[in-house]
């Protein structure tokens, strides 16, 4: 069985008002204790596997849960377990999970890569999840869902004394249509300023065992691409966005959550440059596209940029300058003085709507699908993708030749082509022989990187420049990117050169 689950922050503000819809004289209120169970090397967490024990209201139960598509949707499999052996087994400290039951059927496949006796012998309980749920059902028609507010704790399996809290809404489609999923969860987004959280209970638990709050950022290739070579047009869209969206919300979550790595920052940034070439590109790929996305993705890239920026200049390009002889420059006011942080920008109301309507479309439960995309259905990808990367290419190798006499901002596009080139290429990867993109993208890269430190040196130039009206040590940075900026950019022709003479896969 899958499961499909929106699962959101509570904002500390509107927690009452949240209580107010979610406690009513229908509601239920339950207490949920769960005993999460792994190998000491955690290995069914690395393979995305979650296995608890868990009592809910008279019975206990035994649950795994397994990857879906890395979204809204998960494997799950329930079941009920004897009451009287279970309790006896909790009060002499032997309880463990019956994996006998996971022998056959459809569930059998998520343990295909573990010998299930030898898994068994090796599990030990990991963390303890206390939460108290409350549960409402919103229905409309032939559709329900369960809504359930979970406040409570993880402890660590082994000392109780280390926890951390759980305090979330939880969106599950029991009976209907998917649409209106996100119908109601997109009026509660708006009417709570809840935020989208990817981090499940059993991820909580992990993160306790290894003494962190938030996940490491989540970069491009965590996930394969599900794309191939016969894949109509409309479906690659779909799955280009999908792809994107697995980076993204894991990042934005940790942010919207309090995370200030800047690595979180720098990888949404990422995804979402990832996303905008996607919707600009394969524009035409789908009539189901909202043209409301562009402007907000931009915004949120935008207000990223400002505070990853200034840390740069703090973490790389003032420690950089030191090297080579130069005074210090505090950066520190300029990044801490920004009206907008980055958890401002990512628990922004109109960037997580965005986000859940993109869930929604990558998921294929967009409003009117499969009826306006007829014409893109009909049309291979791989075509409309060939023509593609063929005008960038092309205009990409006739800029190689004049890079260095371009104006600022023509190198600036020059360069986003570069990226848009990139990302294209490993979108359509998989829709062609493996080497040839492979060797084709060891050309892009480098040049990439090129372009890419020379843009840090343009940007750090301008902002030592203003720095400068009131630190002048900030005149030696000025100085020495001014000295270098010509030299750099004749060697980011010459990395273009090599993009040009880079043998074409399309």
């Amino acid at each position: 069985m899958q499961e499909i689950e929106l699962k959101f922050l509570v904002p500390e503000y509107k927690v009452n008002a949240l209580m107010r819809q979610t406690k009513i004289k229908t509601s239920a209120t339950s207490q949920l204790a769960a005993h999460y169970f792994d190998t000491p090397e955690r290995n069914l967490a690395s393979a995305g596997i979650a296995l608890r024990i868990r009592k809910e209201n008279a019975d206990w139960v035994q649950t795994i849960k397994a990857a879906g598509d890395g979204m809204a949707a998960r494997l799950e499999h329930n079941h009920v377990l004897d009451k009287a052996t279970t309790e006896q087994a909790i009060s002499e400290q032997a309880l463990a999970p019956n994996l006998s039951i996971y022998q056959s059927g459809e569930i059998a496949a998520v343990f295909q890569d573990f010998k299930i006796k030898k898994l068994a012998k090796s599990l030990q309980r990991q963390y303890v999840t206390d939460v108290e749920r409350v549960t409402r059902l919103v229905k409309k028609d032939s559709n329900v869902i369960e809504v359930a507010y979970d406040l409570g704790v993880v402890k660590h399996g082994e000392d109780e004394s280390q926890q951390s809290s759980i305090h979330e809404v939880e969106f599950e489609l029991m009976q209907g249509d998917t649409s209106y999923l996100f119908e109601v969860a997109k009026t509660w987004c708006k009417r709570y300023k809840l935020c989208i959280s990817t981090v499940t209970k059993a991820e909580r638990g992990g993160l306790l065992l290894a003494g962190k709050a938030h996940s490491d950022a989540t970069k491009a290739n965590a996930h394969p691409l599900e794309i191939t070579a016969d894949m109509s047009a409309s479906d690659f869209m779909r799955a280009a966005v999908h792809h994107c969206m697995l980076q993204i919300l894991p990042n934005a979550s940790a942010i919207a959550a309090g995370s200030q790595d800047g690595n979180h920052v720098h990888q949404l940034r990422v995804g979402i440059r990832r996303l905008r070439t996607a919707l600009k590109f394969f524009a035409e790929f789908s009539d189901n596209i909202n043209s409301d996305w562009m402007p907000v993705l931009k915004q949120t890239f935008s207000l990223l940029g400002e505070y990853r920026d200034r840390e740069l200049l703090q973490l790389k390009t003032q420690p950089m300058l030191e090297e080579k002889g130069a005074p210090s420059v505090d950066w520190t006011p300029e990044r801490d003085s920004l009206t907008v942080a980055p958890i401002d920008a990512v628990q922004a109301n109109d960037f997580q709507v965005t986000l859940l309507e993109l869930i929604e479309y990558s998921m294929g439960r967009s409003a009117g699908d499969n009826t306006s995309d007829a014409d893109a259905a009909s049309r291979l990808a791989k075509d409309e993708v060939s023509k593609i990367l063929g005008k960038l290419f092309g205009k990409i190798s006739k800029a190689s030749s004049h890079f260095a006499d371009l104006d600022i901002e023509a190198q600036h596009e020059v360069r986003k082509r570069l990226k848009s080139l990139r990302y294209i290429s490993e979108f359509a990867a998989p829709m062609y022989k493996k080497k040839p993109t492979k060797q084709f993208l060891k050309y892009l890269e480098p040049a990439q990187e090129v372009l890419g430190e020379y843009n840090d040196d343009i940007v750090g130039q301008e902002f030592y420049r203003l720095k400068a009206a009131s630190d002048a040590a900030a005149w030696f940075a000025v100085g020495y990117f001014r000295t270098q900026q010509q030299h750099a950019a004749k060697d980011c022709a010459v990395s273009l050169k090599s993009v040009q003479d880079a043998p074409i896969f399309w």
